[in-house]
């Protein structure tokens, strides 16, 4: 029988629930977990899984068979315990355990349900999206990064110089001897790039195709790798070619090269950069207005948020930013290595966000109810239909890796939701 502790009076959002597991339900549970270990453990005199069970409890204790026994039941537990309870979780409940022995095991769950808002004011509160303008100068500085971008790079005589491109073979040495990740050949680099430690693009500038040269250098105090951080180095440099960008004119060649359907003046492809500028302007500042709603309206909230429901929030993020890093080809262990930080740091950087997170979800829903937001089973399955082809994916592919039907119509009733705070707003 499940029973909620006094801990329910002191805070209403954070509730201790015990149930018990005893009789029937525990003896498997510890028959089963003999059974597996049976198939494993060793004692003189027996084959493996031939252990008798007294043979057993006497060589390693009945206590052996309880912790594992417990494991097994724990989910059985706490089905038996939101449904004495009724209590409906809002996040991952703490489990601890009360008491354990051959009789059976005690739990206690820490069950956190979804705490009472109050959203005093999300009417009229006067804020307005920016209008969108695009400069002359936001257009020339768009085409002089497409320009560059098509830069043809041109073999030329003479000297290495700012901005060049230099062909060259390079190897590090430290004392004498060659370290990990100092050699390239062939390698193209611009000068002026910053690419190496400081000092080594400087003092490439005015050697000649052919020459070569030695670099004595330093790596920088904090450089990443501790073996070479703030220690001296020669590198051997040799400049194979020196290539200089030849900026591109607006000609035909140039709009062959772009590929741009309809563009074939310098006219139309002003007119596409603005097109494209206003649409990237559009959407910041829709997004940036979005923002400033939801901090508004956040100020005229009352709710009392378990931190429980915080830190989940913060786990999504984290797991969100290590699959982000993983892209780049970087661990998370990578990531605090070259910060100088560490998982906590992390952990705090991302907390007010997360918190944010919570408390405009928690006032969305309430706003969402207030304002009788529902979302019907057809537009639900006519959404996931519409996303599941923008992913190219089919349709139960992407239910699934998107968590099901409720969580599509869970975001159209958010996002519609945030449509009507707009509206009253406007």
């Amino acid at each position: 029988m499940a029973k909620k502790t006094e801990k329910e009076t002191k805070n209403k959002n954070i509730h201790d629930v015990e149930v018990k597991i005893e009789g029937k339900s525990w003896d498997t549970a510890l028959d089963k977990v003999f059974e597996k270990k049976q198939k494993t453990v060793k004692v003189d005199g027996f084959r493996k899984g031939k252990v008798p069970r007294s043979i057993y409890e006497k060589k390693f204790g009945k206590e052996s068979l309880f912790i594992d026994a417990a494991d097994m039941v724990v989910q059985e537990a706490y089905a038996k315990a939101l449904d004495d309870s009724k209590l409906i979780p809002v996040v991952q409940p703490e489990v601890n355990i009360k008491s354990l022995d051959e009789k059976g095991v005690e739990f206690v769950f820490k069950i956190v349900t979804k705490p009472e808002v109050v959203v005093k004011k999300y009417k009229g509160l006067n804020i307005k999206p920016e209008k969108v303008k695009v400069t002359k100068e936001e257009i020339d500085h768009e085409l002089g990064h497409l320009l560059e971008r098509y830069t043809e790079l041109v073999t030329k005589d003479g000297k290495v110089a700012n901005g060049d491109v230099a062909i060259i073979d390079f190897e590090g040495f430290k004392d004498g001897e060659p370290f990990d990740g100092g050699k390239g050949e062939n390698y193209s680099l611009e000068i002026g790039s910053n690419t190496f430690i400081p000092g080594f693009e400087e003092k490439i500038i005015g050697m000649k195709t052919g020459e070569e040269k030695d670099l004595d250098l330093k790596f920088p105090e904090d450089y990443g790798a501790k073996d070479l951080a703030g220690k001296d180095v020669v590198f051997k440099v040799k400049v194979n070619e020196i290539k200089e960008k030849k900026n591109r004119d607006l000609d035909e060649d140039f709009f062959d090269d772009l590929g741009m359907e309809g563009i074939d003046s310098e006219e139309k492809l002003r007119d596409q950069i603005k097109s494209s500028i206003s649409a990237q302007k559009e959407m910041d500042n829709e997004n940036k207005y979005v923002d400033e709603l939801l901090e508004a309206v956040g100020k005229n909230v009352e709710v009392d948020i378990p931190e429980q429901m915080v830190n989940e929030e913060i786990n999504r993020l984290m797991g969100r930013f290590e699959e982000q890093m993983k892209m780049q080809g970087v661990s998370l262990d990578l990531y605090y290595k070259f910060t100088n930080s560490d998982e906590q740091a992390l952990r705090d950087q991302m907390e007010k966000e997360a918190f944010n997170n919570v408390l405009y979800r928690l006032m969305l829903e309430e706003i969402m109810k207030q304002e009788k937001i529902e979302v019907t089973d057809e537009e639900a399955e006519k959404e996931a239909e519409e996303l599941a082809k923008k992913y190219q994916m089919k349709k139960d592919e992407f239910l699934k890796e998107f968590g099901g039907i409720d969580l599509v119509k869970y975001d159209l009733e958010i996002r519609k939701t945030v449509d009507i705070l707009k509206e009253l707003n406007k």
